[in-house]
């Protein structure tokens, strides 16, 4: 069976919205083989990170930069997880309210020296979500999922 990491950090009603949203998108009774180990941004081990096959990664954008909480994820599993998981599939979900650019260009530098794999595009919600926001976390859970299924 794979395993798909959720790793969030979840501080506001929004950010759990698009948690629970990516969350029953990556749990759907269409996909099967796929564990979801969803684990809060503080205390994911680099042991979780190591064991999972791919990631959804959830975060805050404060002052246009990822969560410390997500960053200090990465910080203590970089090494461990460096050269070991090159290739597994990611995708990301964040909320602002104001540019994200900065926490995008993080996430993308993390990601592209662990050599992860992108695959689907990021969702970015500014703001309250809409309904249309809350089926692209859907959507993005749904696709991470399945492309685990598939492989």
């Amino acid at each position: 069976m794979k395993r798909l990491l959720i790793v969030h950090h979840t501080p506001s009603p929004h950010c759990q919205e698009m948690f629970e949203a990516v969350l029953s998108g990556a749990t759907d009774p269409d996909i099967d083989g796929v564990e979801v180990v969803r684990r809060p941004a503080l205390t994911c081990s680099p042991a979780d990170m190591l064991k999972a096959d791919g990631y959804l990664l959830g975060t805050p954008v404060n002052l246009g930069y990822i969560s410390g909480a997500l960053k200090h994820a990465f910080d203590q599993a970089y090494y461990p997880l460096l050269d070991s998981t090159r290739g597994r599939p990611f995708g990301v979900y964040l909320h602002g309210n104001e540019g994200t650019e900065g926490a995008e260009r993080a996430i993308d530098g993390i990601t592209a020296g662990l050599g992860w794999v992108r695959a689907a595009d990021n969702v970015v919600v500014m703001g309250k979500p809409t309904k249309l926001d809350v089926e692209a976390c859907w959507n993005l859970g749904a696709t991470i999922a399945a492309t685990l299924m598939a492989q």
